[in-house]
């Protein structure tokens, strides 16, 4: 029976018929022919035009095969960079749309038998990183142009720069330490404290003076210059004198207690200033770098405070799933267990009880793990200890609520 003529109600029928995707075993790709059923393609494998065709790839089947194969693995790929990017995704998915242009090479023209055998030959090949879950193969496009390298690399210069200077900082600190530490020493050993006795039989008396009424030597009195005289010299009588010296209230103790007292305190005091000015300069560097005008991070807990989404949402609490371009989430809510994407701006951060674990969301501290220590309902703000990484241990005050989130 001949081919119906154009126009006519069979020839649209076949057209129709023709139109959507037809099954993938009943496709010859030599000839570029789609059939319908067994029976159209047993009639077009005997046929002579198809018989050329496979003279044709007999006398070089390599050939065709690898220029098939590369046809199929460069659209594939074109459509996962360009529709996708670097975003993880069902390779089924991308297979669906890549087959929905009726001009594509088929697959069993490829030199892959399926799907998955193709996912597996790019993830060893490093174009994709393909990872394998219940819900089939998923891959994610590794970019390597020149612009995505140069990216790349000023990225990689610029967390080596802070984190030398970060490590820099630390080994400073820890050289002032050390050397306050080997002062201490030093000073205890010259100074050597003994006991202060006293035998019990003998009485306690107190030595108190009272002051004696200002009475001048002349009408105008002593001078300024002569009374720090007096002074002076009353002072170093005392010194050479006596071991002992009055207190404000009138008793007597050892003067060596009260100098060594005095200048344990200064030195302790000037090395503990000296460590807060430089811990407060490394935690202002750090809050210019770390502070951004995005907070979402995966594993968070936070509340959605707008009513875009209807009552049923309004004031729900959620967990953060994905983070999908910074400034938008996908959450998923913790009743209903229903899952939508937000943007962070109807969104807010939730304060856990005490001694609870959360996450530092923005600021010095962004991305640390820390445990609530203390509220401060009056200036909004909390008291933090880190619990991971090389600060662990260090306590954090007036830490505002926006930069804090409960952990899930």
């Amino acid at each position: 029976m001949g081919r119906a003529e154009v126009g006519t109600p069979k020839y649209l029928a076949n057209k129709m018929k023709a139109k959507g995707l037809q099954k993938l075993r009943w496709y010859c790709q030599m000839c570029e022919k789609q059939c319908r059923d067994e029976n159209g393609f047993k009639c077009h494998t005997t046929s002579e035009s198809h018989q050329r065709q496979l003279l044709l790839f007999a006398d070089s089947p390599g050939k065709f095969l690898h220029s098939f194969s590369k046809e199929f693995s460069d659209g594939y790929m074109e459509l996962l960079r360009r529709r996708f990017g670097t975003k993880r995704t069902n390779a089924n998915k991308i297979y669906q749309e890549y087959i929905a242009d009726k001009n594509h090479i088929h697959m069993n023209a490829t030199r892959w038998l399926t799907l998955s055998d193709y996912v597996k030959w790019l993830g060893r090949t490093g174009q994709v990183i393909a990872d394998e879950t219940e819900k089939g193969w998923f891959v994610t496009y590794i970019d390597r142009s020149p612009e995505a390298m140069e990216r790349q690399a000023k990225a990689d210069r610029k967390e080596k720069m802070e984190k030398d200077d970060e490590e820099r900082m630390m080994e400073f600190i820890e050289k002032q330490i050390e050397k306050t530490k080997s002062k201490d020493g030093l000073h205890n050993d010259k100074e050597k404290y003994t006991e202060l006795k006293r035998d019990e039989e003998q009485p306690l008396k107190l030595d108190i003076r009272l002051e004696k009424k200002f009475q001048p030597e002349t009408i105008l009195g002593t001078s300024a210059l002569a009374k720090k005289r007096l002074k002076q010299e009353k002072r170093s009588d005392d010194d050479s004198g006596s071991e002992y010296e009055e207190d404000d209230e009138g008793f007597k103790k050892p003067k060596s207690i009260k100098l060594e007292t005095q200048s344990r305190s200064k030195a302790s005091t000037s090395s503990t200033s000296a460590l807060d000015d430089i811990i407060k300069m490394e935690e202002q560097k750090k809050e210019r770098a770390n502070r951004k005008d995005y907070w979402l991070h995966e594993g968070i807990v936070v509340k959605f405070v707008s009513k875009s989404l209807g009552e049923k949402f309004y004031k729900q609490k959620a967990v953060v799933q994905e983070v999908i371009d910074k400034y938008r989430a996908k959450v998923k809510f913790l009743d209903t267990g229903e899952k939508v994407k937000v943007d962070q701006a109807h969104l807010e951060t939730v304060i856990p009880a005490i001694d609870k674990h959360i996450l530092v969301v923005n600021g010095a501290y962004r991305g640390s793990e820390a445990i609530l220590k203390k509220l401060d309902e009056k200036n909004y703000c909390v008291t933090i200890e880190i619990a991971r990484g090389p600060l662990k241990g260090r306590i954090v005050e007036k830490v505002q609520y926006e930069d804090i989130s409960k952990l899930y």
